[in-house]
C-alpha cells in the first residue's frame, strides 16, 4: 500500500475527539483497530499532535495509533494561568489522566522534544505499562543539549522579568520556522503546514505567557534526570533512538547517551533537523515499525 493510500484510509479513520480530564478538554487523534497494540504518541514545542499527521496512517494497519495535544497546544484547552499551573509535573498528570480516561492498560510510547518529559514521567510512574520506548529527539541526558540554550538556563538560574522577556524570541514565527524546522532539513521535503500552524496557534491570546512559564519550568526536567535513567537501568524496556542528527537544540550525544544504560537499545539518525517527521516520515515509520515487530 502506498503512502497516499494509507493517508486516504486513514482520513476516514483518525476522526477528531476529545477527552475531559479535570479542568482540561483534551483533543486527540486516534487511528486502527482497538484491539492492537496502543502507540501512544506525545509531540513536543512549539507543536501539537499535527507533527504526526504523515506518521499515523503509516502505523495504523498494525498499530492503535492515538496522539493527543498536551494542554496549551494544539486543540486541547488551555484553561487561563492561575487556573492551571503550567508545569511538567502538570502536564504529565493530565495525559496520565487521558491515559486512565481511556482505559489503556499498556502502550508503546513515543517521545519528541516536550513529550519527552512528559512520557518519561508517566513511564516512571507506571513501568509496567510501557511496552517499548521511541524517543525522536526527545532529550533526557545532558549530553544532549547543544549550546543554545543560554537564555534559558539563566532564566533558570534567576526568575526575573528580564531574563523571561529574553525567551520570548523563542517563540516567535521566525525562530519557529527558520530555527526549529529549516535548520538542518532539506528544503525540498519540507511542507509549510507544520511551522505556519504552530505560528498561527503560537499567535492565539495568552499563548506567549504560558509557554514562558513552561520554558522556566523546564529545568525541572533535568532535575529528573537521573531519575529517568534509574527507570531505563532498572526497567530496562526496548528502546529506540530515532533521531534528526542535525537538531539544533537536541545533539546526537543526546541519542547515544540512551544506550549508556538501555545497552541493547537501537539508534538510528537521519539527515536531517528537529522535526524528522517533516522530511523522513517514510524513513522514520519503516524503522519504527521494524523495531516494534521485534519487540510487540
Amino acid at each position: 500500500m502506498t503512502l497516499e493510500e494509507r493517508y486516504v484510509r486513514a482520513a476516514f479513520r483518525i476522526p477528531d475527539r476529545f477527552q475531559q480530564v479535570g479542568e482540561v478538554n483534551v483533543f486527540y487523534r486516534e487511528a486502527g483497530a482497538k484491539d492492537a497494540p496502543v502507540l501512544l504518541l506525545l509531540h513536543g514545542f512549539p507543536t501539537s499532535s499535527h507533527m504526526f499527521r504523515d506518521l499515523i496512517p503509516q502505523l495504523a494497519d498494525n498499530y492503535h495509533v492515538i496522539a493527543p495535544d498536551l494542554p496549551g497546544f494544539g486543540y486541547t484547552s488551555a484553561p487561563p494561568r492561575g487556573m492551571f499551573e503550567y508545569t511538567f509535573d502538570n502536564l504529565a498528570k493530565v495525559i496520565g489522566g487521558f491515559v486512565d480516561a481511556l482505559g489503556l492498560k499498556e502502550y508503546a510510547l513515543y517521545i519528541f522534544d516536550y513529550g519527552a518529559p512528559v512520557g518519561l514521567r508517566l513511564a516512571v510512574a507506571h513501568p509496567e505499562r510501557v511496552t517499548a520506548l521511541i524517543s525522536q529527539n526527545g532529550n533526557a541526558y545532558l549530553e544532549g543539549f547543544s549550546d543554545e540554550w543560554d537564555a534559558w538556563r539563566a532564566y533558570w538560574q534567576d526568575d526575573t522579568p528580564e531574563n523571561r522577556e529574553a525567551c520570548r524570541s523563542a517563540l516567535s514565527a521566525e525562530v519557529i520556522e527558520n530555527w526549529q524546522y529549516r535548520t538542518g532539513a532539506n528544503p525540498r521535503l519540507l511542507s509549510p503546514d507544520g511551522y505556519m500552524l504552530d505560528i498561527a496557534l503560537m499567535a492565539r491570546p495568552g499563548a506567549e505567557e504560558i509557554q514562558l512559564d513552561l520554558i522556566h519550568d523546564y529545568a525541572s526536567n533535568i532535575e529528573r534526570y537521573p531519575e529517568f535513567q534509574s527507570y531505563f537501568r532498572e526497567h530496562q524496556p526496548p528502546f529506540l533512538a530515532v533521531w534528526g542528527r542535525h537538531d539544533p537544540a537536541f545533539i546526537p550525544a543526546g541519542a547515544e547517551a540512551y544506550k549508556r544504560d538501555l545497552p541493547d537499545g537501537q539508534v538510528h539518525f537521519l539527515d536531517t533537523g528537529h522535526f524528522a517527521l517533516e522530511t523522513h516520515s517514510t524513513e522514520v515509520a519503516s524503522i519504527i515499525r521494524s523495531f516494534l515487530r521485534q519487540h510487540l
